[in-house]
């Protein structure tokens, strides 16, 4: 059988004496949506902070195409094409959209070294219009956006970076009902167009509009993996809370 995408094996993190995970095990490939579930402590953020280099595993492999790698650093997740959406965001709010799709990633030209504003501005139109993002101009300011179309700025700045995977932490956990709808017909096409997703989220109804496999977790261990079209909400409520 052909390796996933991205692998996790055995995940184990400790902070001091306390286990946060232990012994995760999960998969995700190219057009698919995987699932985190659980209660709050259940581990669920921390298995999404060793994707993206924030803690590095106790102990475990993280496996990119069958390869085993490490990521001291978020940087070093973000060059082996694993970017993360986490609640905060991460955007900066004075700057316009463009220069925050770019951030860090500024294009230059000329022998001056001059950022291209030109060039960035066009490639972030491009990008909104293809992920049918509604923004006015990608010249607008950061704060000027409603919370929707920041979060969908933070998600179409992942996926223009992202080769192999996006990582997104409660990405409607803040949002009212139309934004929410919004940012799912986003994660959709994502799917659609071949990006591999793994995704936090309390609600079990997005879980079930969204993800194609769950993953449940809890007190930090992995209690099952449900394919999401020959499972039900109650037998995912009965795994988390401990009732099978």
């Amino acid at each position: 059988m052909p390796m996933p995408l991205v692998r996790v094996e055995h995940l184990r993190k400790e902070f001091g004496a306390v286990v946060a995970v232990d012994g995760v095990t999960l998969d995700a490939d190219g057009g698919e949506v995987v699932a985190l579930v659980g209660d709050n402590g259940a581990g669920k953020s921390t298995v999404v902070h060793c994707l993206a280099g924030v803690y590095p595993p106790t102990s475990g492999r993280i496996l990119l195409d069958g390869a085993a790698v490490q990521f001291p650093h978020p940087l070093d997740a973000r060059r082996q094409g694993i970017e993360a959406v986490f609640q905060d965001l991460a955007l900066a709010d004075l700057q316009p959209v463009y220069m925050n799709l770019f951030l860090g990633r500024e294009l230059l030209r000329g022998p001056l070294r001059r950022l291209d504003r030109g060039a960035m501005s066009a490639e972030t139109q491009r990008l909104l219009d293809d992920l049918d993002v509604r923004v006015d101009s990608p010249r607008k300011a950061i704060r000027d956006l409603s919370g929707g179309q920041r979060q969908a700025v933070a998600i179409a700045r992942a996926v223009h970076w992202a080769q192999r995977l996006v990582l997104m932490d409660e990405p409607t956990a803040s949002l009212g009902v139309a934004e929410t709808q919004r940012v799912e017909a986003l994660i959709r096409r994502l799917r659609d167009r071949g990006t591999a997703i793994l995704l936090v989220s309390h609600s079990l109804d997005q879980v079930f509009r969204l993800a194609d496999r769950i993953c449940v977790l809890r007190r930090g261990r992995q209690v099952g993996i449900r394919t999401a079209a020959q499972t039900t909400g109650e037998e995912i409520v009965a795994m988390i809370t401990g009732l099978v």
